[in-house]
């Protein structure tokens, strides 16, 4: 196969198509695919033209994206320069590529129909309109070969759903079908068979307006799960207070100690898997994911930049590929420091963490002195919070607890919200940080509620035990 051809350019009607065509490598991704989107973005933001953006997969394809060409990335481990500078060059091209997904100025739509993970998930979870199916199997893998939650997960994985994105980040715990759209990753649950109809009726619209892209989407949408469902689905109800009790604590040793302290099927499994992965990757990444929390949306890229340039280089790492991806774990990984000795290791103390993987270099030590020193963007905007989350995607239990600070009532909260919920939040994104809000105001919201919108927060009503809100 071609190197142009592992991309296909197609434009149907109004609307440009990106399809990633690799599918013997489950479409995973190399720097020549990364390069081709981002130079196409670039000629579609300024195209009159263009009305909207597809990023989708060959048909009869399993995968999405699989994620990055990982193997391929062995090389920055090296410690030659050159290699270094290939490697770390192909992370920049991606975060990049991340970033102006979730900044561009035209309606961009990520089909996922099929495996989605790793660098698959940083192509479509910044997207203001993503969409599952049956088909889709979604998780976040890095912590199992040495690795942490990249391509922007320091930002969406904080901001899901109490602990979940924790859970999710550490664990690498696989999402499937309409799970993706209840954990909020989704931000539509199409049926597979509905797909060719939706494809010519977005191709059809003739505008950019996101109100009307996501009004044409939910025209195609399943049934949406009752309140009821919200509590059943594997990882809610009682699996979701788990996750929150668990995964709340800010140190790996803390979330062991609590994950024992449950004595449950579901807390046994979850430890049984996390000592699978990396104890170094996972507590690196539980620092991320809480700095995350704080940081807006271009940071969170700077931080991931100057992560990886000291994490592809770990001993983890190559251990991890070599295991995982290479030798397909014929022999468990041999982590070091190994579990045994990570959680009280010196050097994964939190002033060694911030030294190593966070604090801004003054000086690049000798394998890194090839690299591009600070992470260059298609464009200075960022966000706290995405604007297009309280169009396109539902409300977590973060922003119902937040109207439910200021109602007199649960009935009062649950009118408030589908009455405040369902515009693009102009005012999240801008060019500064510091003069943007970090949440939304919710107010002037759509009059017709989004799909699922009062299901999810009935059931999220249900669990708020504040008597006086009854």
């Amino acid at each position: 196969m071609s190197a142009a051809s592992e991309v296909l350019v197609r434009r149907l009607q109004n609307m440009q198509t990106l399809i990633l065509n690799r599918p013997a490598k489950l479409n995973s991704l190399n720097r020549n695919m990364v390069n081709i989107m981002a130079s196409k973005l670039q000629v579609f933001e300024d195209s009159p033209v263009t009305k909207s953006i597809l990023l989708t997969s060959g048909e009869n394809s399993r995968a999405f994206c699989a994620g990055g060409d990982i193997k391929a990335l062995l090389k920055g481990n090296s410690g030659n320069p050159d290699d270094v500078a290939e490697a770390v060059g192909f992370m920049q091209n991606e975060y990049q590529l991340n970033h102006h997904i979730g900044t561009h100025k035209k309606p961009i739509i990520a089909l996922m129909n099929g495996i989605t993970m790793g660098g698959g998930v940083g192509l479509s979870v910044h997207a203001p309109f993503r969409i599952a199916t049956e088909n889709t199997i979604l998780s976040m893998p890095e912590t199992a070969i040495g690795l942490f939650p990249d391509v922007g997960g320091s930002f969406f994985l904080p901001r899901l759903d109490g602990e979940l994105g924790t859970y999710l980040g550490l664990t690498g715990h696989r999402l499937v079908g309409m799970e993706v759209f209840m954990a909020g990753i989704a931000t539509h649950f199409v049926p597979s068979e509905r797909l060719p109809a939706l494809l010519e009726r977005l191709a059809g619209l003739e505008t950019e307006e996101l109100e009307t892209v996501n009004a044409a989407i939910e025209e195609y949408v399943a049934e949406p799960p009752v309140a009821d469902d919200w509590n059943k689905w594997s990882l809610g109800g009682d699996v979701a207070a788990a996750i929150n009790r668990c995964f709340s604590r800010d140190s790996l040793g803390e979330i062991v100690e609590a994950l024992e302290a449950e004595q449950s099927a579901w807390a046994s499994d979850t430890l049984n898997t996390l000592k699978q992965m990396s104890p170094t990757s996972l507590i690196v990444t539980l620092a991320q994911l809480r700095r995350g929390r704080q940081e807006d949306f271009e940071s969170c890229f700077r931080m991931e930049y100057r992560m990886v340039q000291d994490v592809l280089q770990g001993k983890d790492f190559r251990e991890g590929v070599t295991s995982v991806l290479i030798n397909k774990a014929q022999t468990p990984p041999s982590w070091s420091p190994s579990w045994d000795e990570a959680l009280t290791s010196p050097a994964l103390s939190p002033l060694a963490l911030e030294s190593q993987y966070f604090e801004k270099r003054l000086t690049f030590p000798p394998p890194l002195a090839k690299i591009q020193p600070r992470l260059s963007l298609a464009n200075s905007l960022t966000y706290f919070d995405y604007p297009h989350r309280t169009l396109s995607g539902l409300p977590t239990d973060r922003d119902v607890q937040r109207v439910l600070n200021i109602s007199k009532s649960r009935a009062e909260a649950l009118d408030m919200i589908v009455r405040n919920w369902g515009t693009y939040a102009n005012e999240m994104i801008g060019h500064e940080s510091k003069y943007l809000p970090k949440v939304p105001s919710l107010s002037e919201g759509n009059r017709t509620p989004k799909i699922g919108l009062v299901e999810k927060v009935e059931s999220i009503l249900a669990r708020v035990t504040d008597k006086s809100k009854l």
